[in-house]
């Protein structure tokens, strides 16, 4: 896909950008030369390269979920400046 293929104003409207001309000109060069660059990737040839989302493998290091008891309501709410029926009293932030 040649530079003069890309519609650079329909690109600045899908962005919600406004282009001057000359940024327009400059933007048209540098998105050609960004699609030259993937035409050369595209003639790699990628038939034993198994896809892959990462360049590594990730692993999530996780502990185990483990059942234990959790903190009473009393020790919970001890600190707590304000607090009614079992619950934290917090002021009011939305209007």
């Amino acid at each position: 896909m040649a530079a003069v293929d890309i519609d650079v104003h329909y690109v600045a409207h899908l962005a919600r950008i406004s282009l001057e001309p000359e940024e327009a000109q400059k933007l048209g060069a540098q998105l050609g030369q960004i699609l030259g660059y993937i035409e050369k990737l595209n003639q790699l040839d990628v038939t034993n390269v198994e896809p892959t989302a990462h360049a590594v493998p990730l692993v999530n290091v996780t502990r185990p979920d483990d059942v234990r008891p959790s903190l009473p309501n009393d020790q919970a709410l001890g600190n707590s400046p304000a607090k009614a029926n079992g619950l934290f009293v917090v002021p009011k932030i939305v209007e």
